[in-house]
């Protein structure tokens, strides 16, 4: 099992030293950064989440994390002896996910990593199940489709169309082939089918998407995806 990683920025080394200890106690892996020059240097390999303070000299943690925010999109979690609402306001407005003040309790801030780590696991987990192509999202698991983030009213047939064709974009299937994989062969519906299904399927998406193209025909042999213009 690969230890998570966990960068801490701080200019106190007694408190890097003592959250170093703790965490790798717990299994972490943990790194230390005492000034936000080290800490630009450690964003060149991948860390899991960010602990960091505010007052420190040169780059303070407030402008460190406008700039790595960017760069970055785990956890990162303030860490400061500032306890005034606003600080925790704007350092939550920029780009921070939690705010710790000290001093604290080294349970509390374990249980806080513990708890951020889960939910970007949960996060992760999710986006294997999603599908995405120009403005189409498919929700594997709920059986969704979405176009330019609104749900689209398609039947079962048609989402299996849809799910069929993204997941195969390089492959042309003839309206036999679409009509086997998605009815079966033994299913007594006509051939024809097919053909007013991608109607409706194009009909529904270009009532949210009028500019775009999805399902292309080829005339001839059948239907693909279409990634024309397609991100990545």
């Amino acid at each position: 099992m690969n230890k998570k990683k966990i960068l801490v920025i701080d200019d106190e080394e007694d408190i890097c030293c003592t959250i170093k200890q703790y965490l790798e106690l717990h299994h972490y892996q943990v790194e230390t950064a005492h000034s936000g020059m080290e800490a630009l240097k450690a964003m060149n390999e991948h860390v899991d989440l960010i602990l960091l303070d505010i007052m420190m000299e040169g780059i303070d943690g407030m402008e460190l994390c406008t700039i790595i925010r960017d760069r970055v999109d785990c956890p990162i979690l303030f860490v400061s002896a500032k306890a005034m609402e606003e600080d925790k306001v704007q350092a939550l407005a920029i780009g921070g996910d939690d705010y710790i003040t000290k001093p604290f309790s080294l349970k509390e801030l374990k249980a806080r990593i513990d708890s951020h780590l889960r939910r970007e696991e949960r996060i992760r987990s999710n986006e294997r199940y999603l599908l995405s192509s120009k403005h189409i999202t498919i929700d594997l698991l709920a059986n969704e489709v979405f176009c330019k983030g609104k749900k689209l009213p398609l039947t079962k047939k048609e989402y299996e169309i849809v799910k069929l064709l993204m997941l195969n974009k390089k492959v042309v299937f003839s309206k036999e082939r679409i009509f086997e994989r998605v009815w079966g062969i033994d299913s007594d519906s006509q051939l024809d089918t097919v053909t007013e299904s991608i109607k409706n399927i194009r009909k529904k998406i270009k009532a949210v998407d009028p500019d775009t193209s999805y399902i292309q025909t080829l005339y001839g042999l059948g239907y693909k995806w279409d990634v024309t213009d397609e991100k990545g």
